[in-house]
Order: C-alpha cells, then sequence, then structure tokens
C-alpha cells in the first residue's frame, strides 16, 4: 500500500477544485527567477556587468524605466543568479590547495524601502559581503563603514551592489549620493529608479545610464498566462482575457498582476472556475492609476500597514473626512493608537502618495472645506497579502 502515493492523489483533487491554488504566483510584488520575455533587457545588463567575467569591476550605472517596468524583477532575478555563481567561485578556491583568491565580486541587492537609514543600508551591504552574522544593535554606523571598508579592501572580487527604489518619495536620493560616494574602491553600485538621467543627483559623465521600457502588449500577455498557469486552476484564465488586461495595464506589469490577483478574488469569491469579463472589469476598476506600488505599501511601518488595513474595511459614509476616517479606523479592533496618532499617519501617507486627499464641497460655507483620503492602491490585493502574512 502506497499511502503517499494516496495522500497526493486526495490533494490534488482537492487543489483542482480551487481556482486559486498559490497566491505569490499570482502577486505583483513577488518575482520569478526568470522574468518572462526580458531577455533583451538581461543582455543589456550583462554588457554592462562584462567586465566582472575578466576579473573587473565595471562603471557605476543607473537603470531606469517607468513604473511596472520590470526593473525590479529583472536585477532581483540577474543580482541573485550572479551572487550564486560569486559564491560558487569563492568556495571552490576557499577549499582547494591553490594559494589564489577569487576576483569574483559578490553581487548585493539592497532595498531602498526597507534600508532607508544609512545605519541599515551599510550593515545590509557589509552582511552580504562577509561570512559572519552581523548584529542589528550595540555597533555604530561608523564602526559598520569601517568594517565594511575593510572587508572589501581585503576582498579581491570586490562586490556590485544594486541599489533599487532611488527616487522613491521616503528615501533622499541626496543622502543615498552620499552613501554611495562613501563606498571603498572595492565596490561599484547599480542604481535602480523611476527618475529620468538628467533628475536623478547620482547620474553623472562617469555613470553608464540602461533604460528599461515598458512591457509590449505580447510580453506581458505571456507574463499573465505564466503567472496564471502558476498560480490558478488550469484553463482559469483564457487568451483573450489576458489581452484584456494587458490593453488595459498599457505595459504596466504590476498593474496587470493586480489586476489579475484582484480578478481570481472575485471569481473566488463567486465560487466560479474560470475568470470572467466581468472579474477582469470589476478587477481593473478596482486598480487606482495613476497609484503606488504595492511593495512601497508592505515596505511600511506595521502600524501604518495596520492603519490601512482598517481602512480598506471602513465604510465610505464614515470617512466623510480625515478626522472621521481616524475615529473610525480607531474603533477597529486590530488598531491600538489613538485617533491623533492615525490622523497623523493618514496625512503622512498622503505626502508620499500612498494615499490622496481630496478636497470635499460643502455647500458654500464659510472656511476650508474638509479633504478625504482615497487609496492609491490595489484595495483587494493589499488586503489579501497583509492577510497571508499575518
Amino acid at each position: 500500500m502506497d499511502i503517499d502515493a494516496r495522500i497526493r492523489r486526495r490533494r490534488h483533487r482537492a487543489d483542482s477544485q480551487r481556482l486559486i491554488r498559490e497566491y505569490g504566483a499570482l502577486s505583483p510584488v513577488a518575482h520569478v527567477e526568470d522574468p518572462a520575455g526580458r531577455g533583451p533587457v538581461v543582455e543589456r545588463l550583462l554588457d554592462h556587468l562584462d567586465p566582472v567575467f575578466d576579473g573587473r569591476l565595471p562603471q557605476n550605472a543607473y537603470v531606469h524605466g517607468p513604473f511596472g517596468a520590470g526593473k525590479t524583477a529583472v536585477v532581483t532575478a540577474l543580482f541573485a543568479r550572479l551572487d550564486d555563481l560569486s559564491v560558487q567561485s569563492h568556495s571552490t578556491i576557499h577549499t582547494s590547495t591553490r594559494a589564489s583568491a577569487s576576483t569574483t565580486p559578490r553581487f548585493v541587492y539592497v532595498d531602498l524601502r526597507e534600508t532607508a537609514s544609512e545605519f541599515a543600508f551599510y550593515r545590509h551591504v557589509l552582511d552580504a559581503v562577509v561570512d559572519e552574522t552581523i548584529p542589528e544593535h550595540g555597533i555604530g554606523t561608523e564602526e559598520i563603514r569601517a568594517r565594511l571598508h575593510d572587508a572589501l579592501t581585503r576582498s579581491p572580487g570586490g562586490a556590485v551592489v544594486a541599489v533599487d527604489h532611488v527616487g522613491s518619495p521616503r528615501v533622499d536620493a541626496n543622502a543615498i549620493r552620499e552613501r554611495l560616494d562613501a563606498l571603498p574602491d572595492g565596490a561599484r553600485w547599480l542604481a535602480v529608479g523611476r527618475p529620468a538621467p538628467t533628475e536623478c543627483p547620482l547620474v553623472t559623465a562617469a555613470v553608464d545610464a540602461i533604460r528599461i521600457d515598458a512591457y509590449r502588449r505580447r510580453v506581458l500577455i505571456d507574463v499573465l498566462m505564466t503567472r496564471a498557469s502558476a498560480g490558478l486552476a488550469q484553463g482559469a484564465l483564457d487568451h483573450a482575457l489576458a489581452r484584456r488586461i494587458a490593453d488595459w495595464a498599457d505595459g504596466n506589469a504590476h498593474d496587470a498582476l493586480a489586476a489579475l490577483f484582484a480578478a481570481a478574488e472575485h471569481a473566488a469569491e463567486t465560487d466560479e472556475a474560470r475568470l470572467s469579463e466581468a472579474d477582469i472589469d470589476a478587477a481593473c476598476r478596482s486598480v487606482p492609476r495613476p497609484g503606488v506600488s504595492l511593495g512601497e505599501v508592505l515596505a511600511l511601518s506595521t502600524n501604518k500597514q495596520r492603519v490601512l488595513r482598517a481602512l480598506v474595511d471602513l465604510d465610505r459614509d464614515e470617512g466623510s473626512s480625515v478626522t472621521e476616517t481616524a475615529e473610525g479606523i480607531a474603533d477597529a479592533d486590530a488598531v491600538d493608537l489613538s485617533t491623533g496618532t492615525i490622523e497623523r499617519y493618514l496625512y503622512e501617507l498622503a505626502e508620499t502618495g500612498v494615499l490622496e486627499r481630496v478636497r470635499m464641497t460643502d455647500g458654500g460655507g464659510k472656511g476650508r472645506s474638509p479633504s478625504r483620503v482615497e487609496l492609491r492602491f490595489p484595495p483587494t490585493v493589499f488586503q489579501k497579502l497583509y492577510d497571508l502574512r499575518q
């Protein structure tokens, strides 16, 4: 009797009855090992990084392009693969009897939304290039920076550091430039952001500029079909509906995947076996455009995410002003914050673009009209991803 086979058969039967099999495959903030349709982009990045294969460090570079062009997806996938090769190279030479050192650099990826402080930035890079664990507390920024300089000075290969989300509202680009300028000679950086090179303070004549364009419709359809085949029941998304999403998204993979995710949730709630045009249309209406990346939202502090989670559930009638919205959120069981703190958070989130303040008309009364806040991110997708993380 093969008990394992019997269990697998029942699990497969249960999976086949579910529309959504894997939320991670549908998530706009989840990146795959091999981004679909981005071969030419990978080749351009490899052309820039080509010196590392001859034991030399490349120039600094700035990778730029519009929101949803897949910049993060490509850079994270490429750096992960290159660093795996680097680790293997260092390990091989370390365990051999030859007295030689690897000239292959380490490849380090830094998300500035999660390492905004100077200490967090240098600690993350140092932790990636040395074998020992670097403490998060009890050590100062100057010591962290000195240890990083020492580590890269002693390393023949050095490091190439990808610095993502330059230009984010929560990141001071001038401060980032100071940190990058302070890196030792054994490090080169590859910054990633949306602003054009002329608008980025990191870009000088000595910095290569590499542009990544928005997805073409055909490629974006392939992305949607690939993600759907991994995350949905077989045949749940047909080609015509994928084309409908791609046409609406206009080259933005983040928004296209957010619409696919929301459409799948909409269909699952009504026990549908396949996505319909009504599901797609409802999902597209739920994704604000222009909007903010869900990665930006999910990188916020725990308390701010709790506030947004309660805001998603709040009845629209309870939010006719920022103050009333804060009061409604304060009543939520999961939010243990004062109304004043919540109101301050709402204003801060509006300043960074996560929310939008909309001025209300009050029929001609005296004084300033009150304002309310509206979401600038897909509520259904955030709600599900937040809940899955809890």
